[in-house]
């Protein structure tokens, strides 16, 4: 069951909430006046590939062995 705390009383322990949410990975819903309002939960973490980045930014390259001058650079021009 997802713990439930008011907004007062996360005001006072918030801290204490969050390193328990860190630890045991539950959520924790937090009311006003009984109606809940938010819901606080640890992030999942993903794996990070550096090279997601550079999906789809290369769109065509005729000839990848041909050297590269200072011309052929648009951001020189």
């Amino acid at each position: 069951m997802v713990a439930r705390v008011s907004k007062s009383q996360f005001k006072a322990k918030a801290l204490e909430l969050f390193r328990e949410i860190e630890a045991t990975g539950e959520p924790l819903i937090v009311t006003d006046h009984g109606q809940p309002k938010l819901e606080i939960r640890r992030i999942a973490q993903k794996p990070h590939n550096p090279l997601d980045r550079l999906k789809g930014s290369v769109l065509r390259y005729d000839d990848p062995f041909a050297p590269v001058g200072e011309g052929d650079w648009e951001v020189l021009k």
